[in-house]
């Protein structure tokens, strides 16, 4: 469950954004420049809001009222950018390993095995970054998140840089991590068709 309703300002945009939706995959669709990615860097914390309340699943993860602000590493989000973000130096069982590294103690829900294999990345794992196709780069980077011990997802528009034979081959991915792990998920995304195959419910931005 989301719970969210915040007052932005970054500049001269200013935007008062609230959801209240218990479905667990939530797609926040508008126009260029209506403040969705704002919104998904505000969860994460890489955004201050200037007022507001953000709860996921009954933790408070910002309240102004009550002086309540978590660092973003302590807030458990994994986050999947437009660009899949990879570290370069890094062979792909590196970067999925780098998640697990950024993840809160505690035991861990998702284990690199099972990660491996939810996205069908194994035949990648001793490859170099640079050598992925876009739709594999994806897959590796959602794995990164989950290893990362989420407990919530962002997608910022994941298959936007991808062709349209690409975007094909990583939504059974997409439904396959929505079905299977079972987190909250907040997807940013323009494409009717593309939402109408991952979510829940829909907000949309003016």
């Amino acid at each position: 469950m989301l719970k969210l309703d915040i007052q932005l300002k970054r500049g001269r945009f200013e935007r008062h954004v609230r959801i209240d939706d218990e479905a667990r995959v939530i797609a926040l669709t508008g126009p260029s420049g209506a403040g969705k990615t704002t919104v998904l860097n505000a969860i994460a914390g890489l955004v201050r809001p200037r007022s507001g309340r953000i709860e996921v699943d009954g933790r408070v993860l910002f309240d102004s009222a009550h002086g309540i602000d978590l660092p973003a590493h302590r807030r458990r989000v994994g986050y999947v950018f437009q660009d899949a973000r990879l570290f370069p130096h890094l062979d792909v069982r590196g970067n999925l390993l780098y998640g697990r590294h950024a993840a809160a103690e505690g035991a861990p829900r998702f284990e690199l095995d099972a990660v491996v294999a939810l996205l069908g990345i194994g035949a990648l794992l001793a490859r170099r970054t640079t050598n992925l196709s876009g739709g594999e780069a994806q897959r590796v980077a959602i794995g990164r998140a989950l290893l990362s011990q989420p407990a919530i997802l962002l997608f910022d528009e994941p298959l936007s840089a991808l062709d349209q034979a690409r975007r094909e081959e990583l939504i059974p991915y997409l439904q396959r991590v929505r079905d299977e792990v079972r987190l909250p998920m907040l997807y940013v995304s323009h494409r009717a068709e593309e939402i109408r195959q991952l979510a829940e419910a829909t907000h949309h931005l003016d």
